[in-house]
């Protein structure tokens, strides 16, 4: 969220505004900074190879007994699903996930939905286009600034742990790494790789986590309840290529449905509809007005995503719209739910990861109905981001 307050480093005499700290709401040389370092560790924690597949495969078991224990009654899913998310990303982090009795753990998750329901509210959008001018106003956007500060605050704790059990000489976590590099920096610690940047980083990277493949999953689940059929050509396909062994990324380029399955519940459930702050980095005519360099915008993933001339039934739940004739995946330029560009989520490939294997073990372990006499409902909420309204799921195990 765009902010002009100030704040000072130990040690740095210059004042930043918090605009300057972690990766989403920042920009030019410390934005740079951060994405490289990101995408870096990324890469080298195996996003896309087979280290990482077990980590969310391991979750992914968690979220299966967790299923199985309901015995097919109704249950609401979102603090399951946004717990398995959120402990596969602390882990990627911090190298330990959360205990289920940790009280941190749903203080956490409870004000991270809380920041993406009230990042959606007009007087918040409001202050993003004009900080200078509202900053002083009382508003939505206040909330947003208390929360985020106390997010802050356990993040900043879990530094400290990994910080006191820091060796030095054997990093093993993107933390240990960061602050491996933040001694390397020294005598100037104001420039990148501060307390300030990393309590800033983690969150860009636990919020987004959680808001996007949680709630895509969210949304995954309540479209196989509404569409049953679909949900069925998924199992079998699942049955013909995997069977029951352990879902691999390998196996995505033999299940053509399933992968256009999840495309299309992401082009669907469009989960961040404005998606980040942007600027306009020179004078641009678009549409026929002109927009000066400096220039704030909110795109709006909806008018591509939604597109009539890429997509035939744009507001419908079609898979085809990724299937050719014969039902082999086709790529479609008007799908960017990750944003394009160099400012695109830093995360996408990780995201793919945990979409196709958390989908394929969940349908390969359960058939996902309404509870009896329940009509669906596929109106989101309002928010920054979009989420299916609050509904109970019903899995009956498959095994």
């Amino acid at each position: 969220m765009a902010n002009s307050r100030k704040y000072s480093h130990p040690g740095c005499s210059k004042t930043l505004p918090i605009i300057s700290r972690g990766l989403a709401f920042t920009n030019g040389d410390n934005w740079k900074a951060m994405k490289r370092f990101t995408l870096s560790k990324l890469r080298s924690f195996g996003v896309g190879e087979k280290i990482m597949e077990d980590k969310i495969n391991e979750e992914a078991n968690y979220l299966v007994e967790t299923f199985k224990s309901y015995k097919g009654e109704p249950f609401d899913n979102t603090m399951i699903m946004n717990t398995a998310i959120c402990n596969f990303t602390v882990s990627l982090l911090f190298g330990h996930r959360f205990d289920s009795d940790d009280p941190r753990l749903e203080m956490f998750l409870i004000k991270i939905m809380d920041v993406a329901r009230v990042l959606g509210c007009p007087a918040t959008l409001l202050y993003n286009a004009y900080p200078s001018l509202l900053r002083w106003l009382p508003g939505s956007h206040k909330t947003v600034l208390k929360i985020t500060d106390e997010l802050y605050s356990i993040i900043r704790d879990m530094v400290t742990k990994t910080r006191n059990q820091l060796d030095d000489n054997d990093p093993q976590t993107f933390v240990d790494y960061f602050l491996v590099q933040q001694k390397e920096e020294k005598p100037d610690p104001e420039l990148y790789f501060h307390d300030e940047n990393l309590t800033s980083l983690l969150l860009d990277l636990l919020s987004a986590g959680i808001e996007t493949s949680a709630t895509t999953m969210r949304w995954a689940l309540l479209l196989m309840m509404k569409y049953p059929k679909i949900q069925k050509n998924v199992q079998k396909e699942i049955e013909k290529v995997i069977g029951s062994a352990k879902p691999q990324m390998a196996h995505r380029k033999h299940m053509p449905y399933t992968y256009a399955v999840i495309h299309e519940v992401q082009r669907f459930a469009n989960v961040v509809p404005t998606n980040l702050p942007h600027m306009t980095t020179q004078d641009v005519t678009l549409n026929g007005f002109f927009l000066p360099k400096g220039t704030h915008i909110m795109p709006s993933m909806t008018s591509v995503l939604r597109d009539d001339k890429y997509f035939k039934k744009p507001d419908e739940f079609y898979p085809q719209h990724f299937l050719d004739s014969d039902g082999n995946f086709v790529k479609n330029e008007a799908f960017i739910p990750f944003s394009a560009g160099k400012r695109s989520c830093a995360g996408e490939s990780l995201v793919k990861v945990e979409l196709f294997l958390v989908f394929t073990k969940l349908l390969q372990n359960f058939t996902f109905t309404a509870p009896p006499g329940v009509k669906l409902d596929l109106t989101a909420t309002v928010g920054f981001s979009s989420h299916p309204k609050k509904h109970e799921i019903c899995a009956i195990s498959r095994n």
